[in-house]
């Protein structure tokens, strides 16, 4: 399942196809969203904004569109009036002039007034984006220790979208290896320079993953961060050594999925 920075990713191409350009045809598969087509159709998409694994789409008339794209739902851009051949249902077509963006399959759509959509139950529920570069490390640590999370095991705890939003299975493989904890471990019981090593983790490793598109090379990501690629240290790599102290990367269930650590340095 895609986590935080594909779903940015996504977005990124979205952003580039549409926003700022007059909305030609506008058409939802739904009922209850019929109205709005002729509503938004001559207005502008102004901007496109990730909230953990779902989308808000900022029309210039103060109409915000949110969707989730759950376990199936995809976006495409396409030429205008073109439809991909594909299995899946269409929900949405936005289409300007040169570009078209389709979301198939999605069932959880919702549009209204900005602060009205602000108020939707899974935006109230979700805490901080991860990708949200103004989210610091210490308002990280600071929500470590908050008292709704700082008893939790950090194996649930980096899966739960009320926490951060936008983390995942890979990424939370990927924080506690590179925070050198034990996914049984809780903020309670950590001292604060593992508190430090946590709080770090968990924006640097989704940030490197984004920006340079998760890559496996290790020369150079598609983005073209030289020295600087996202590459798994653990994640499917189990009976690898582990490049930090050379004992084998395993592989468990944790919270139902798969999860990959090091029983070596990861105490």
């Amino acid at each position: 399942m895609p986590e935080g920075p594909e779903i940015r990713r996504a977005a990124d191409k979205l952003v580039e196809a549409v926003v700022g350009k007059p909305l030609t045809t506008v058409w939802f598969a739904f009922p209850q969203l019929k109205h709005y087509q002729d509503v938004l159709t001559g207005c502008r998409i102004d901007a496109m904004e990730t909230r953990g694994k779902a989308l808000l789409t900022h029309f210039s008339n103060g109409l915000t569109m949110y969707s989730h794209n759950q376990l199936y739902g995809v976006w495409k851009v396409v030429a205008p009036g073109e439809t991909p051949d594909t299995k899946r249902d269409l929900r949405v077509r936005l289409e300007t002039d040169d570009r078209a963006i389709l979301l198939f399959s999605a069932s959880d759509i919702t549009l209204g007034p900005r602060e009205e959509i602000a108020q939707h139950p899974f935006l109230q529920r979700v805490g901080p984006d991860v990708l949200d570069m103004t989210l610091t490390e210490a308002q990280v640590k600071e929500r470590l220790l908050s008292p709704a999370f700082r008893r939790r095991q950090f194996g649930g705890l980096l899966l739960d979208q009320r926490f951060l939003a936008g983390l995942g299975n890979y990424l939370r493989s990927e924080i506690l290896w590179q925070a050198a904890l034990a996914p049984e471990h809780k903020a309670a019981d950590l001292d604060d320079d593992a508190l430090e090593r946590l709080a770090s983790a968990l924006l640097a490793v989704p940030r490197l993953s984004y920006a340079t598109r998760g890559t496996m090379d290790e020369e150079e990501g598609d983005s073209g961060h030289h020295g600087a690629t996202f590459q798994f240290r653990v994640f499917h790599r189990a009976g690898e050594p582990c490049e930090r102290c050379g004992q084998m990367v395993v592989r468990t269930m944790l919270s139902s999925r798969p999860f990959y650590w090091c029983p070596g340095c990861q105490r």
